[in-house]
């Protein structure tokens, strides 16, 4: 996906986000481990957002063991940075045939 498309679909997504009482708190954050699409804040848990969109597939398959992986030392380290020790979970916001669906709590 091109980095011009993936960042309509994350627009996409804060916007959902946000109609949906969302707090965003961060986008794009990123560490050498990877990147954080958003970190947001609903009810006193923040969560790390990953966004896949794409039309001739199924985006959620592209959040496979190894982006997780990469996912959790990113949010490691971004708690750690921030000297932080909430309660968190990992969502996805999935865009696809103009539908936006919220994925809360993914894991392996």
């Amino acid at each position: 996906m091109s980095r011009d498309k993936g960042a309509i679909y994350e627009q996409q997504a804060v916007d959902y986000l946000k109609s949906r009482d969302y707090e965003i708190v961060e986008r794009n954050f990123y560490s050498r481990f990877g990147e954080i699409d958003i970190i947001a804040k609903k009810d006193g848990i923040l969560r790390f957002i990953e966004v896949k969109g794409g039309e001739n597939f199924e985006p959620i398959y592209a959040i496979t063991p190894l982006k997780l992986s990469r996912i959790l030392k990113t949010i490691d380290f971004y708690l750690c940075k921030n000297n932080l020790n909430i309660p968190y979970c990992i969502d996805a916001v999935i865009i696809s045939q103009g539908q936006i669906q919220l994925l809360e709590n993914i894991t392996l």
